[in-house]
């Protein structure tokens, strides 16, 4: 660790997460280097006084490096890429903490190669959006060696309101998919009462004015109250992302054989989703098929509704 009171702290990947994540670190005094990809993305974080590398191996002076893209392969490449890969030029960071929602089988063969490397490397998936972050309330599942996790839980639990640890391995991929699954099934049932009650003649802000009063309801109902009343489809989660996590989750029910059918049928209704065009909007699109199916236009309801992380 470095000399300082605080470890020296690396982040890949300014996207939706990323750049948020990085500011909170920023804000509970770390010193912070960042590279992105897209280099205008990091120039929120520049104009904060933070320093922004020119390449990814810039940041192997870092105490902690944190990553967070999209997918498995956006890991494997700004991880082990032989020509710009963080792990692959002869020197590395001590630690690598990866907060991205990536299968298994790569979080496996990341964890192996660094270790041959002697670089120890932490899963550390989240729970939240950029909102939610700004909020102080984003959820850390994380699992590695357990001395790893007593090293970086100070900087894990600035990110956010709680920290659980799961396993040595790589149990937090499995929690992270599995709660990701949660969110589209629990949308899709959302979806369904509320054109039902469309159809019935009662508004989506009672509806979900009731819910989020009742045992039902919880932080993400509330949270998606806006887009579901008002149709406000910003991206926080897209569907091409959800569908990514679904067929994480589906891939190891097949392995473990344990059926899903109920996964299943919602994978589907998340790709309808894509091939209806809504792919870069959020995945709680998913309420325009459920309307779609049934017959229904959707309206805005311009309801006076917040997000319950004001």
């Amino acid at each position: 660790m470095s000399t300082h009171d605080k470890p020296t702290v690396g982040w890949i990947g300014l996207g939706n997460m990323g750049a948020p994540l990085a500011g909170t670190l920023v804000d509970a005094g770390y010193r912070v280097r960042v590279w992105n990809r897209t280099v205008s993305k990091a120039d929120p974080l520049k104009a904060r006084g933070v320093e922004v590398a020119g390449s990814i191996r810039e940041l192997i002076t870092q105490d902690v490096v944190f990553t967070m893209v999209s997918t498995s392969a956006d890991l494997e490449h700004v991880l082990l890429d032989p020509d710009k890969g963080l792990l692959t030029g002869g020197m590395a960071p001590k630690i690598v903490v990866d907060c991205s929602t990536v299968s298994v089988e790569t979080s496996r063969a990341v964890r192996e190669y660094a270790e041959e490397q002697g670089v120890l490397f932490f899963a550390a998936p989240v729970s939240g959006n950029g909102k939610v972050v700004a909020a102080g309330k984003l959820a850390v599942v994380c699992s590695g060696e357990r001395e790893t996790f007593e090293t970086v839980r100070p900087l894990l639990e600035s990110l956010g309101s709680s920290v659980t640890y799961v396993g040595t391995g790589e149990e937090a991929r499995l929690v992270k998919i599995y709660h990701n699954i949660i969110l589209g099934i629990y949308t899709q049932a959302l979806a369904e009462i509320l054109v039902l009650g469309e159809k019935g003649g009662v508004k989506r802000e009672a509806i979900m004015e009731f819910i989020n009063s009742s045992v039902m309801g919880c932080m993400f109902s509330q949270y998606k109250t806006p887009a579901l009343v008002n149709l406000d489809f910003n991206p926080t989660f897209t569907p091409v992302l959800l569908r990514k996590d679904f067929d994480l989750g589906l891939s190891e029910s097949d392995k473990h054989e344990v059926p899903m059918p109920i996964t299943n049928l919602v994978r589907d209704i998340v790709d309808s989703c894509i091939d209806r065009g809504y792919a870069e909007d959020d995945f709680s699109t998913m309420l325009l098929i459920a309307a779609a199916n049934a017959g229904v236009t959707l309206t805005s309801e311009s309801a006076d509704v917040n997000d319950g992380l004001e």
